[in-house]
């Protein structure tokens, strides 16, 4: 069914517009790890990502406050503007996309289809959120959409953990909770939807790749959880450290994203989700892995689930993929004998085809006759593991 066969006068009242997603428990990786992995599916919502969630919660918000004639305004290397246009089209109001040069056409095509005006510019996403809010500031009826850093869009994506609590067998609680973290709006929902049900103990594993790790280096940036203390930690080549003084904590400023998995590069995290995993009772585990990772990752999944996901969805499974992750990064079960209990996060995204997969096979080709073991960034220490495992 395409957006604009919903009837959108009553939209506005409805109580949500996302989708409850399955949660399954895989077959596949629970027999490679000998633990009860769970899949909660975000790439089934209409826009083929969790920032659906927050982001109809924002739109549905922004609709009530301004009203009718309200106008959506955001930059996005995609999947945020994606699920932006949607909810947009769905609610029958305007909508303006801004995009940096490189974004695929396949994407510029969805965003019309929903009936979204595409605007490229500049070369990075800094420099699209910047016209984005030019623009804004210049039409009276236009709101600013925030990509990751803002309550409603966490609290949007918070009811994905409601949703994992009453899908998981009776009586069980994950032993971990496993996801991808970029800007961190989807941390920000799942620590905020943790602490709603009383999950608040439950280790949460935030997986980035290299080249676009901005919370791992904020982290690394303050004292917590990794290794050593926060002033001996070096500071990355191209990186500036910036202090927030509302939220007493340092972020990491990246100068330039080198990974692959786009859909990650934010320059910069949230100060309120850094101090948030900071300050958190089950804390969160930092992961960085290499691109190639994700890429098996991908394959993997694929292979084993019919399933396309790109890579920065792909990121989070990396410690499902090699057992030798797994075992550092996640839990032993608290249950003395029973199997670990981990659900991981499958954020979807729109970055992904099957020429992707066949070009991630060509690079792991190459990598294994270049390599034989992939860096592993874990809590400011670092351990290796093999490609072939």
């Amino acid at each position: 069914m395409n957006t604009t066969d919903v009837e959108v006068e009553d939209v506005p009242r409805r109580e949500k517009l996302w989708l409850e997603t399955p949660l399954i428990r895989s077959p596949h990786l629970s027999s490679r790890l000998g633990s009860n992995v769970f899949l909660k599916l975000e790439m089934l919502q209409p826009s083929q990502s969790f920032k659906y969630r927050g982001m109809s919660l924002f739109a549905q918000d922004a609709l009530r406050t301004h009203g009718p004639d309200v106008h959506l305004v955001i930059a996005s290397s995609g999947n945020a503007g994606i699920a932006a246009a949607c909810i947009a089209n769905i609610l029958g109001v305007q909508c303006t996309v801004f995009l940096p040069h490189g974004v695929n056409q396949s994407t510029i095509d969805w965003l019309r289809r929903e009936g979204a005006e595409v605007v490229v510019a500049g070369h990075y996403y800094l420099q699209a959120l910047e016209s984005a809010k030019k623009a804004a500031q210049s039409d009276p009826n236009a709101v600013m959409v925030p990509s990751y850093d803002h309550p409603k869009l966490w609290e949007g994506h918070a009811s994905m953990i409601h949703e994992i609590q009453r899908q998981l067998p009776a009586g069980v609680k994950p032993d971990a909770i496993c996801c991808s973290v970029g800007g961190g709006g989807l941390l920000g929902g799942v620590i905020e939807g943790c602490d709603a049900v009383g999950w608040d103990d439950v280790p949460i594993i935030a997986v980035e790749t290299h080249g676009s790790n901005c919370f791992y280096q904020s982290l690394a940036l303050n004292d917590g959880p990794f290794v050593g203390d926060a002033a001996s930690r070096p500071l990355s080549a191209g990186t500036r450290a910036e202090h927030s003084a509302e939220h007493d904590v340092t972020v990491a400023f990246l100068s330039k994203l080198t990974s692959k998995a786009s859909s990650l590069g934010a320059s910069s995290p949230s100060p309120t989700i850094v101090k948030k995993a900071l300050n958190r009772r089950g804390g969160v585990r930092s992961v960085c892995v290499p691109d190639e990772l994700a890429m098996q990752s991908a394959v993997r999944f694929a292979e084993d689930h019919k399933t396309l996901v790109e890579l920065a969805c792909a990121a989070a499974l990396a410690p499902a993929s090699k057992p030798s992750i797994f075992s550092k990064v996640v839990p032993e079960s608290k249950r003395s004998l029973k199997p670990t209990n981990v659900v991981f996060i499958l954020c979807g995204g729109f970055k992904v085809s099957i020429g992707d997969l066949d070009e991630y096979r060509r690079v792991l080709a190459e990598e294994l006759e270049a390599n034989g073991l992939w860096d592993i960034a874990y809590n400011g220490d670092t351990f290796t593991a093999p490609i072939v495992e």
